[in-house]
């Protein structure tokens, strides 16, 4: 028996995440990364990479933004049609369930895309040129219960697919390590 993951794209792949200029703010969740790829890996786990809508629509040099931002139906159109083969991945092995099995999908909780049981929100938008107050439009940004929209709508598909009661979706997150490392845990 396969045993398959799917994950965000930035577990296997932190080069498509937002610069980051003070690194020692990631570490714990760098950590927790690593030690879970280590874990999946070492276990024989299937890994397959979720798209990372932030960076096929904004690349590399992009700002950060918060899920407010990204709550409108052009991103979430954007992120359907990125996950609809996934989703057909899913279906297949579905079908073949005397052969793989679905432990579950992992987000990254923080995030405005893939956020699971939490996301970041603020009142952020416009031209950064002549505004002022900046500060205080930044420091508006802050952590909080919710779902970053790719995982909204990655959700919203598996209930579509009637894969939502057998796929569960979980966070990676560093306060929280027992959610992602759950889904190895009954593994050899």
């Amino acid at each position: 028996m396969q045993n398959i993951l799917l994950v965000s794209h930035c577990v296997l792949n932190t080069a498509s995440k937002v610069v980051l200029f003070t690194p020692q703010d990631m570490a714990a969740e760098e950590a927790l990364r690593v030690r879970f790829l280590t874990e999946a890996v070492q276990k024989g786990v299937q890994l397959i990479q979720l798209p990372c809508p932030e960076f096929t629509l904004y690349g590399a040099r992009r700002w950060g933004h918060v899920s407010n931002q990204f709550d409108n139906p052009f991103f979430r159109a954007h992120c359907r049609a990125g996950l609809q083969p996934i989703l057909q991945q899913l279906c297949e092995y579905r079908a073949n369930s005397e052969r793989f099995r679905i432990l579950g999908i992992v987000g990254i909780d923080g995030s405005p895309s893939c956020g699971v049981d939490y996301t970041c929100y603020g009142d952020w938008y416009g031209s950064f040129e002549g505004r002022t107050g900046l500060d205080q439009t930044l420091a508006t940004c802050r952590l909080g219960p919710g779902q970053g929209v790719l995982i909204s709508e990655l959700t919203k598909l598996l209930q579509e697919y009637g894969l939502s009661q057998t796929v569960p979706v979980v966070g990676l997150f560093a306060p929280e390590p027992e959610k992602c490392l759950s889904l190895l845990q009954d593994l050899t």
